[in-house]
């Protein structure tokens, strides 16, 4: 599912390829999936159509999975495959659908949207909102879209018409 998901930045990497512009492209080289860890998936209430293969959860969802953690108001898992159902865990999820306020944590990063998506088949997944924050430590990005290729790292940030913004630490590069 969403496992693993871990974004490691490069922050002056990124920086130094992103300073004043309006779209930009980095490397985020922890940014992958892994199935070797179980997923708990916590939400208010849980609601399964198998003819539709999908599995809709409301209300306060929570998806933990190792050090990764991600929060929404609703999560929409789209799934496919003959006898695949997501109640017996052999689910192959083609698409994940996340909204109202998302919060995504991974280890030292955080990032935040109005919502966002993930393409399993693709590898990509995309936070999209008036305002999307990525952090890790006193470091930020902020756009309106963030695009991250899964099995490269390769991250893009948009500004939609305005500006990309980046606030640096300088403490926070390694020496």
């Amino acid at each position: 599912m969403i496992a693993g998901l871990v974004v490691t930045t490069g922050c002056a990497a990124f920086a130094a390829s992103a300073a004043l512009a309006q779209t930009k492209t980095s490397q985020m080289a922890g940014m992958k999936l892994s199935n070797d860890q179980p997923i708990q998936i916590e939400s208010d209430a849980l609601e399964i159509r198998e003819q539709e293969k999908k599995a809709f959860f409301t209300g306060n969802v929570k998806v933990v999975q190792g050090t990764t953690t991600l929060q929404a108001g609703a999560m929409t898992v789209l799934y496919r495959g003959e006898g695949t159902t997501v109640t017996q865990g052999n689910a192959d999820i083609e698409k994940i659908d996340v909204t109202d306020k998302v919060f995504l944590q991974s280890e030292t990063q955080q990032a935040t949207a109005d919502k966002g998506y993930f393409d399993m088949s693709k590898q990509v997944f995309v936070l999209e909102g008036d305002k999307v924050v990525l952090s890790e430590g006193q470091n930020v990005f902020v756009g309106c879209k963030l695009t991250v290729h899964m099995e490269t790292g390769q991250a893009k940030l948009d500004s939609c018409g305005r500006r990309v913004q980046i606030q640096l630490d300088p403490k926070s590069q390694k020496q």
